[in-house]
C-alpha cells in the first residue's frame, strides 16, 4: 500500500472495453500534469471488473498507447479483476454486521416503483440466493466540492437510494471496487470525466462508512462530437494514433485549455509533457461538463 505521507497521489483508472480514445486520452493527461505538477505519484489501474464488456487485449494495449504518448505510471499496475477477496471480504464484514442485505428486486420492478429503489428488501432479511447485495445508505450525501465545479448538489433521490454493492449476475459493483482500490493505492486526489460526477456522492458516504480519509475530486470536460455525444467506447470513438503521437497529445493540451507554443510541435514528447507540467492550472479549466471538439475524429 502506498502511505498518503509520501504526499500527493493521483491515478488514471481505464476500463479494457477497447482501445484509448482521444476522450480517455484528456482524461490521462489531466490526470498525469495535476500530479506532476504537484511532484506526486501518478499511478494505472486497469478496471477490468466486468469481463462481458472487455476486449481481449485492450488492457495491453491501453498500457503500451500511454507508454507512446510519454505518459508513464508510477509503480506497478493494479487490475481490479485480482482484487475480487478484499471486495468480498468488505461486504462480507458488512452483511454480518447489518449495514448490507440481499436484494431480489430486479431493475424493471424499480422502473416500476419511479426508477429509484424504495428499500423494499431492506428488512426482509433475504438469503443470497438469486440477489443482489445493497449497502444501507442512512447518510445521504447530498453535496460535495469539486476542484473545478465547486459545489456539486446531488438529488436527494439519488442520494438517499441503498445501492448495489455486488451483482445478481455475480460481479462487484463499481463503487464499491473503486473506493476500496483508491484506498489501498492511497490515492488522495481523483481526476477524471465529468461523467462520473453521478457516482461521487456514493463513493464519498463509502470513505465514510469506511472510516476513511476523503479524497478530492477534480472532474474533467468530457470531449462531445458536434451531435452531443461523448467519445466513447460505447459510442465507437476511433483509437488514437500510437505512431504519431505528438500532434494528439498537443490537441489534448488545448482542449484542456492550455496553449503550447508552435515550436513545441518539434519538440519530444518527454519535453512536451514537461512543458505541460509547468505550465498545467487546473482553474483555467472552463466551468463545463462537456466541449464540443473543434475537429474530426479522424483529424485525431
Amino acid at each position: 500500500m502506498i502511505s498518503t505521507t509520501l504526499g500527493y497521489v493521483g491515478r488514471f483508472a481505464p476500463s479494457p472495453s477497447g482501445p484509448l480514445h482521444f476522450g480517455s486520452l484528456v482524461a490521462a493527461l489531466g490526470s498525469y500534469l495535476q500530479a506532476k505538477s504537484q511532484q506526486g505519484k501518478w499511478l494505472v489501474r486497469v478496471e477490468d471488473l466486468d469481463p462481458p464488456r472487455e476486449m481481449p487485449g485492450a488492457a495491453d494495449d491501453i498500457l503500451r498507447t500511454l507508454e507512446a504518448y510519454g505518459l508513464y505510471w508510477d509503480g506497478g499496475i493494479m487490475y481490479q479483476s485480482q482484487r475480487h477477496e478484499a471486495y468480498q471480504a468488505q461486504i462480507d464484514q458488512w452483511l454480518s454486521e447489518h449495514h448490507a442485505y440481499y436484494c431480489q428486486c430486479t431493475r424493471k420492478q424499480i422502473k416500476a416503483a419511479g426508477g429509484f429503489y424504495p428499500g423494499t428488501c431492506r428488512d426482509l432479511q433475504l438469503s443470497a440466493q438469486g440477489c443482489a447485495v445493497r449497502l444501507k445508505v442512512d447518510q445521504p450525501i447530498t453535496e460535495f466540492d469539486d476542484l473545478l465545479h465547486g459545489r456539486i448538489e446531488i438529488p436527494l433521490s439519488l442520494a438517499q437510494e441503498d445501492f448495489i454493492i455486488h451483482r445478481r449476475d455475480g460481479l462487484f459493483a463499481y463503487n464499491l471496487a473503486v473506493v476500496l482500490d483508491d484506498i489501498e493505492q492511497g490515492v488522495t486526489e481523483i481526476v477524471r470525466g465529468a461523467d462520473l460526477i453521478e457516482p461521487t456522492g456514493r463513493q464519498i458516504g463509502l470513505y465514510r462508512q469506511l472510516n476513511q480519509p476523503e479524497v478530492r475530486y477534480l472532474h474533467l470536460p468530457l470531449a462531445v462530437t458536434e451531435n452531443g455525444n461523448k467519445l466513447s467506447k460505447q459510442n465507437h470513438a476511433p483509437a488514437i494514433d500510437k505512431q504519431q503521437p505528438k500532434p494528439t497529445l498537443l490537441a489534448a493540451m488545448r482542449f484542456l485549455a492550455m496553449t503550447p507554443p508552435a515550436e513545441l510541435s518539434q519538440a519530444s514528447l518527454a519535453e512536451i509533457l514537461d512543458w505541460g507540467v509547468q505550465n498545467w492550472q487546473h482553474n483555467a479549466l472552463p466551468k463545463s461538463t462537456a466541449i464540443t471538439l473543434a475537429f474530426k475524429n479522424d483529424e485525431l
